[in-house]
């Protein structure tokens, strides 16, 4: 196991207390609320990049025009929003 590298992390005061009131509903310390928050966050990214990834791949590998025109729009919504 590593050991865990102190940070020091100044938040806004509106999110300090939604992760209060989140630590104080999981019956947890802040800084565990914090971590697993970050630990999602960085999931949630990587996962993102995969999908793009995946979808960039199927587009270069599409022969179907229709196909091709809804990746490309899926992309598109990645990269820009809605």
């Amino acid at each position: 196991m590593e050991r865990p590298v102190r940070q020091s992390v100044s938040l806004p005061p509106k999110i300090a207390r939604r992760v209060k009131a989140l630590a104080r509903s999981r019956k947890a310390s802040a800084n565990r609320v914090i971590v697993d928050l970050i630990q999602e966050g960085l999931e949630s990214a990587e996962n993102e990049r995969r999908r793009f990834l995946d979808l960039a791949d199927r587009l270069s590998a599409a022969t179907d025009s229709a196909d091709r025109q809804r990746l490309k729009a899926e992309l598109a919504r990645m990269t820009f929003g809605e």
